[in-house]
């Protein structure tokens, strides 16, 4: 996007070819989401069947990676950000707020505040960027969407290291606890990453931020307090700080999605925990793994931005309104491929 042109440009452009007022989400009552490049850090963008948005995350300071994000927003027709969530203060995830906030109106945010203890505080920008509202999250929490008649929910499963209470049903304990391990106590601000659970019928995508080894084991141990899963953003850009695999494999997604970059993620342990999930049939990359170890990286057909100097192609989700298949593509290179819900 040139530095010049204004959201509001962009949306007078793109009413070219999308003359509705929603591109996604109400025009065909089908859950939508994206994974935006922002390469290395993380924006996943939510459009609801209700028309609703939900932007998960800002990618970093600067004017990229929030003027990908609106140049997706609007060619998917949306006017606002309805819901921005921050999943915790650290750049490659706050750093871009600001400036979307001057790009297009941002309704509500929701973040972990200025808790007790915070050791990684966000910067004064961040703090004081205009919104309709700001709004702390826990454990517990469900973002107020726009329901209709739909089986639709986002829930948050963890925040500030604290999880959601176990059911008060008697439930089994988890057989893979057995085989979990530790790492020593991660004190940067990832650990108190914000954890979404969205629901759409029978569908369940899981998002994790950044949240590392040893808070991701709560939710597995003693325990599955997720239950399964279709869809897995890889935490952490697929770093082995986090992805600890009695959780990835209690959750036992079917898809897997890495927000990584060239030379970030796709690490040695987290690639090998994802290849051997008996149920994962399929895992997206948003670029080609170009470090050491570039024999890390999945299928060529599944990943989204092959070259370190890229066009930022992004990688879509589409759930049927029933919620029971949904179909993840790459457009930019015309992948599409289709899968049942659990």
């Amino acid at each position: 996007m040139r530095s010049g042109l204004t959201f509001a440009a962009i949306v007078a452009l793109m009413a070219l070819v999308c003359p509705s007022p929603l591109c996604a989400g109400a025009s065909d009552k089908r859950l939508d989401v994206y994974w935006i490049d922002v390469e290395g850090g993380a924006a996943t963008l939510i459009v609801t069947p209700m028309g609703e948005s939900v932007l998960i995350d800002t990618g970093s300071h600067g004017r990229r990676d929030p003027g990908r994000i609106v140049k997706l927003a609007a060619e998917v027709g949306l006017k606002q950000i309805d819901h921005l969530i921050i999943t915790h203060y650290h750049g490659d995830h706050f750093g871009g707020a600001a400036t979307l906030a001057r790009l297009m109106p941002i309704k509500a945010v929701y973040d972990n505040g200025l808790f007790e203890g915070i050791r990684e505080k966000p910067d004064k920008e961040y703090l004081e960027f205009p919104a309709g509202r700001r709004e702390v999250v826990s454990a517990g929490d469900e973002l107020p969407l726009r329901q209709g008649d739909l089986l639709l929910s986002l829930r948050c499963l963890c925040a500030r290291q604290k999880t959601i209470a176990p059911p008060t049903t008697d439930l089994a304990a988890n057989d893979l606890c057995r085989e979990a391990l530790g790492k020593p106590i991660d004190d940067s601000d990832n650990a108190n990453s914000i954890v979404l659970l969205l629901g759409f019928g029978p569908f369940r995508f899981y998002g994790g931020g950044d949240l590392t080894w040893n808070v991701e084991k709560q939710l597995a141990c003693p325990i599955n307090l997720v239950g399964k899963i279709d869809v897995y953003q890889v935490t952490h850009h697929g770093l082995d700080m986090s992805n600890n695999p009695v959780l990835v494999k209690t959750l036992a997604p079917t898809v897997a999605v890495m927000n990584n970059s060239a030379t970030k993620g796709c690490e040695p342990y987290t690639f090998t925990t994802l290849k051997e999930i008996p149920s994962l049939q399929a895992l997206y990359q948003l670029h080609r793994n170009l470090s050491a170890e570039s024999q890390l990286n999945t299928e060529a057909a599944y990943i989204a931005n092959a070259e370190r100097k890229c066009a930022g192609n992004h990688i879509k989700l589409s759930v049927d309104p029933s919620g029971r298949n949904y179909v993840m593509s790459v457009p930019a290179t015309n992948h599409e491929r289709t899968f049942q819900t659990k």
